[in-house]
């Protein structure tokens, strides 16, 4: 009999419905696992479900049993996959479940920054309207979105949905290559032309040793001082310090992150501790989290189960 032990069944909400595995299995759940805790509960666990629990190389050389990790995101980086090909550990993660969550909710940011609806809330909350008495008035730019570039780094699924909103809202979509290549796939511009040219520029690629910090203060320099930045990828990809000095020095028009380089971010995090910037717009990790999206998620992660269990392994990193 196989055992199931989700580590952060907290991070899936409670009403949405986890399909049953459809073999004989012990299934045993904890709402969040501290990193200390993670080789005690899965001492004698066959199949391991983590969203965000770290599996590095040092925890899994303790776990003899384990045959499976089941990821329940898209991000791999919590978990040592070279690890796993090398120890018969079969990894899966889950695929395309967000592809009009995520970008939704990118573009529900992009709207806000570019016509700069914070700002002006913020005004109205602290008086400006009140206190001006007069029909309207223009103390933030409101700049429209079409006929705007949109710049995106990361041409996976999420990437091409964005493409596609970003097309039907009359946008010219580019994408960039790889940072530092030497050529440039067909449909692809270099790099630093996207930095130059985006009017938005909206990250959709994973966090990896090559793309950690991909966005630091020298790129920022090279985007245009009335664009604006979007991150719903991973925190890692911008170095958030420096964002935080460019919103604050004008280099940038504003920004939006839904990703943190620690998750959950605390009140040092540079943007948590600059959140009341009028140009930066923060939401914590949860582009990818609408209900159909989660539901998806989540029978998807028991499908992987299932596939693994019966020897025809699916989804596997």
């Amino acid at each position: 009999m196989e055992h199931i032990v989700f580590l952060d069944r907290d991070t899936i909400p409670d009403h949405i419905a986890l399909p049953s595995p459809e073999f004989a299995h012990q299934w045993t759940q904890y709402s969040s696992t501290r990193p200390e805790q993670v080789i005690e509960r899965l001492r004698d666990a066959t199949i391991a479900i983590t969203n965000k629990v770290v599996l590095d190389a040092a925890i899994l050389a303790q776990l003899p049993k384990l045959k499976m990790i089941a990821i329940a995101a898209t991000g791999t980086n919590n978990v040592d996959l070279a690890y796993c090909r090398e120890n018969g550990i079969t990894a899966s993660n889950i695929r395309g479940y967000a592809i009009d969550s995520v970008p939704e909710h990118a573009v529900a940011m992009m709207f806000a920054l570019r016509r700069n609806l914070l700002g002006y809330h913020r005004d109205i909350q602290q008086g400006v309207w009140q206190e001006k008495k007069q029909f309207c008035f223009f103390t933030h730019p409101i700049n429209d979105i079409r006929g705007a570039t949109l710049g995106l780094i990361g041409s996976g699924g999420l990437g091409q949905a964005m493409a596609a909103l970003g097309r039907a809202l009359g946008m010219k979509v580019i994408f960039a290559e790889r940072k530092g290549a030497e050529a440039c796939r067909e449909g692809y511009l270099p790099f630093h032309t996207v930095l130059a040219q985006a009017d938005v520029l909206s990250l959709h690629c994973p966090l990896t040793n090559e793309t950690r910090n991909l966005i630091g203060s020298g790129e920022l320099e090279q985007m245009k001082d009335s664009a604006i930045l979007i991150n719903t990828g991973r925190g890692g990809l911008v170095d958030e310090q420096a964002l935080v000095d460019a919103l604050r020095n004008g280099e940038i028009a504003g920004a939006g992150c839904d990703v943190f380089t620690q998750e959950p971010a605390d009140n040092d995090n540079p943007l948590i501790a600059n959140s009341d910037l009028p140009n930066l717009l923060l939401t914590p990790h949860v582009a990818w989290g609408s209900d159909s999206a989660i539901q998806t998620l989540a029978s998807q992660l028991i499908d992987n189960i299932n596939a693994f269990v019966a020897g025809q392994a699916q989804n596997v990193v």
